[in-house]
């Protein structure tokens, strides 16, 4: 599997060091935010909101990519991620956005940001070796 790699290296790290910003970007935004449901009820707050929807679909673009890149490869190094949910959170909020449901987005940045994080460190750890 290191041959896979070595060519893609940088761009792979490059990408991961993404997502890690971005994860990272969506934890500062919802730090204040107590109830999610509440968002929607300001201006302020349907921004967050869909500041929200877009990073986490830049995610899930930029896990697709990776996958491709490394020929389904790479991600299976790290099986308790669900990756085809993460992949589809990307494809859900592109093609559904009125039908965003908010208390998905809650979960993920509530429950599904720490477990992603702690894998993106990973791949970047694994990819510097």
């Amino acid at each position: 599997m290191e041959s896979i790699f070595s060519e893609q290296r940088e761009l792979l790290l490059n990408m991961f060091t993404n997502i890690k910003k971005s994860i990272t970007t969506l934890y500062e935004w919802n730090k204040d935010v107590a109830v999610f449901k509440d968002l929607p009820k300001t201006v302020s707050g349907m921004k967050t909101l869909s500041a929200d929807c877009m990073l986490i679909q830049a995610i899930g673009e930029e896990f697709k990519k990776i996958d491709k890149y490394t020929e389904s490869k790479l991600l299976p190094l790290r099986p308790e991620i669900p990756w085809k949910q993460v992949k589809g959170m990307r494809d859900f909020i592109a093609h559904g956005y009125f039908d965003i449901n908010i208390d998905m987005v809650e979960d993920v940045v509530k429950n599904d940001l720490k477990p992603l994080e702690q894998a993106v460190d990973f791949f970047i750890d694994y990819l510097k070796k």
